[in-house]
């Protein structure tokens, strides 16, 4: 059916657009004498299938129209639903019709689109709004803001039966006040150019435009109040925080007052994702204690966490159970901020009676609505806990984040290799999702820029609880060979940047410990067989890694009171990993230029004879270690152990 071909691109077209559509809103429909085909509620526009479209019954539908609803709201609402609901033709019982069915049923072009932009609602959400459009689009119909639904629906209806007894034809544009725009045409091109010209002329009115460049901000006071409203928001289980900042936050957060736009809601949208209100926090050096106290406050007041905190003079944190749930709470009160900034071009801004904020709290379609689009099925092993895995771009270290984001966590691709990070996180990302994996650049041997490591990480997820040191290096040779620079540098990476990481990764954990009393994190060395062992010829690393579990030891000690568990894995040689296999600087071409071992004539030579040195006759696999740190993470009563994972070539006394 080629309309209803046209009907999934332009759902494509339009919701792959921010400037039209955030957090996979909007709605769009196609109609015949007898059948509408409508969104779903629940799916995104941008990937809707041709599939997501429920059929419905337009002569039910118009059958609507002649029955009387109970004067009460739930009763009202929930008739009106099992109506709609029973309007669907045979075969689409699994599905759940758009809540605006009604409307698009109404106008009686072929193609209806429904979006929300942020240009769009600058003048529906505006003091001046409705002067302003009658001036600017004569011939469109402006709607007073309503209650969703029905009531809505019904109000549309006598405004469209009006317009078509004066004019003799369907109007092609709606405003919704504080609820986007409709444009209806019998074909898609029509909607583009309505579209498109909508666009245009209200662009041509604005005169205060949106910022969202980077801009400098109070990092260290960020970082640090992420993890503390992680835990509060979580109640100590699993949370996810996004801290975002620009030029409009700052301002948006420089005062009560100048916080005083943003702080209701415009739309049924930023009450979905994002609660009824945000919640303002003084910051200073109190900024720890206030936010404390405020977040305590709200709870109390409105019954349920705040999802959007601002900071005075610090920035925007949105908070979910997920990270999805988080950073679509980023986009939507962002848009947000948005509407507030171009509705200073139309007499200021307009939000959401508080009646109105209410009935959409508390309107079961909404809810309905928010639970399908943000619900997490990940019930793993690693599920929602946030990690870091140095030296992760490639070799063991990329096949343990890959084993972990398998397991649900989310992974910071930490590596030397930025490019390498940034391939890697984006191809991990496909698989597992956005947002699953991040790139981070660090020289774990750099103490600023461990530092910088961590300050990403939390910034982006809220926090951290799995932290992996598995960055190393190896330098073989003997006493006569190996130079000072070279043994220094196998100490920095391999001791003195556990150190370093250790040192930082607990500072964020403990933060917290501090707000959630149960809560425990992991810190892990990727140690290896030469921490158990020596290695002849190989001292340096071998000497790095034996040190290594002397600082494992130590520091589960020390960080034992925060909850904080510190252990070692010990790889077997991971003999198909570039380390090994490296044509130049691999171990294989190395053991065999620094004699390792005797006889051997070619790198193939040096593989066997490593096999052969293992039990279980193979090299470890990154597998093998991912198992390892799966038992470690779930294990709550072990830390400061070296777990072996050798294939039986170095045995525990």
């Amino acid at each position: 059916m080629k309309e209803l071909e046209n009907l999934t691109a332009m759902s494509h077209r339009y919701g792959a657009d921010p400037a039209f559509v955030l957090a996979g809103g909007g709605n769009t429909s196609y109609k015949t004498e007898d059948t509408l085909y409508i969104k779903g509620s629940g799916t995104a526009l941008a990937t809707i299938t041709e599939d997501g479209f429920v059929r419905m019954d337009r002569r039910k539908l118009a059958a609507m129209w002649e029955k009387t609803y109970p004067a009460d709201e739930k009763a009202r609402e929930a008739e009106v639903l099992a109506d709609m609901m029973a309007s669907k033709l045979p075969g689409e019982e699994a599905k759940r019709p758009s809540v605006e069915t009604l409307l698009h049923d109404l106008l009686s072009q072929k193609y209806v689109l429904h979006v929300h932009p942020a240009l769009v609602n600058g003048m529906t959400c505006a003091k001046e709004g409705e002067t302003v459009c009658h001036a600017l689009f004569p011939d469109a119909i402006w709607v007073e803001s309503t209650k969703p639904g029905y009531i809505l629906a019904a109000a549309c209806k006598k405004q469209i039966d009006a317009y078509r007894a004066e004019k003799g034809t369907a109007p092609q544009v709606l405003f919704l006040q504080n609820h986007g725009i409709f444009f209806a045409a019998d074909t898609t091109e029509e909607i583009d150019g309505i579209a498109s010209e909508v666009m245009e002329t209200l662009h041509s009115q604005i005169n205060t435009i949106p910022h969202h460049e980077s801009c400098d901000f109070d990092r260290a006071l960020a970082a640090m109040l992420a993890p503390e409203l992680r835990m509060l928001y979580g109640a100590g289980g699993a949370a996810s925080v996004k801290f975002t900042v620009n030029p409009d936050i700052l301002n948006f957060a420089k005062s009560k007052k100048a916080f005083e736009p943003i702080s209701r809601s415009f739309s049924p949208d930023h009450i979905v994702y994002c609660k009824t209100e945000p919640l303002y926090v003084e910051g200073g050096e109190n900024a720890a204690d206030n936010l404390q106290k405020a977040f305590a406050k709200y709870k109390d007041k409105h019954g349920f966490a705040p999802k959007i905190v601002f900071v005075e003079n610090v920035g925007m944190f949105a908070c979910g159970a997920t990270k999805k749930e988080a950073d679509t709470a980023t986009a939507v009160f962002t848009d947000a901020m948005d509407i507030a900034v171009y509705s200073e071009s139309f007499g200021g801004a307009l939000p959401l009676s508080p009646e109105l904020t209410d009935f959409i709290a508390n309107w079961e379609v909404e809810s309905y609505r928010a639970k399908v689009s943000l619900k997490s099925e990940n019930t793993k092993r690693l599920s929602e806990k946030v990690s870091i895995v140095t030296g992760s771009a490639q070799g063991f270290g990329r096949g343990i984040a890959e084993a972990m984001l398998a397991e649900g966590a989310y992974v910071v691709i930490a590596d030397m290799n930025m490019e390498g990070a940034k391939t890697l996180a984006a191809e991990l990302c496909k698989t597992y999702g956005p947002g699953r994996a991040t790139p981070v650049s660090v020289n774990v041997s750099d103490e600023d820029s461990v530092a910088a490591m961590m300050d990403e990480t939390v910034l982006e997820y809220g926090g951290l609880d799995v932290f992996v040191n598995n960055a190393g290096i190896v330098r073989a040779g003997s006493l006569d060979e190996m130079t000072k620079q070279n043994f220094e540098l196998v100490t920095a990476v391999n001791y003195t940047a556990y150190f370093l990481c250790a040192k930082y990764a607990s500072k964020v954990m403990k933060i917290q410990r501090a707000y959630a009393p149960s809560y425990m994190a992991d810190i892990i060395e990727i140690n290896s067989k030469s921490g158990l062992a020596g290695s002849n010829k190989n001292f340096a690393y071998a000497g790095s890694k034996f040190g290594g579990l002397g600082l494992t030891q130590s520091f589960a000690l020390e960080l034992a009171p925060y909850g904080i568990k510190v252990n070692a894995i010990c790889p077997g040689n991971y003999l198909d990993g570039p380390l090994w296999t490296d044509p130049v600087r691999g171990l294989f071409v190395q053991y065999l230029n620094a004699g390792k071992v005797p006889g051997a004539k070619t790198v193939d030579d040096v593989r066997r004879y490593y096999e052969s040195k293992v039990p279980l006759n193979r090299g470890c696999l990154p597998k093998d270690i991912a198992r390892a740190l799966f038992y470690i993470v779930e294990q709550e009563y072990e830390t400061g152990q070296a777990v072996p994972v050798t294939g039986g070539q170095e045995m525990l006394n």
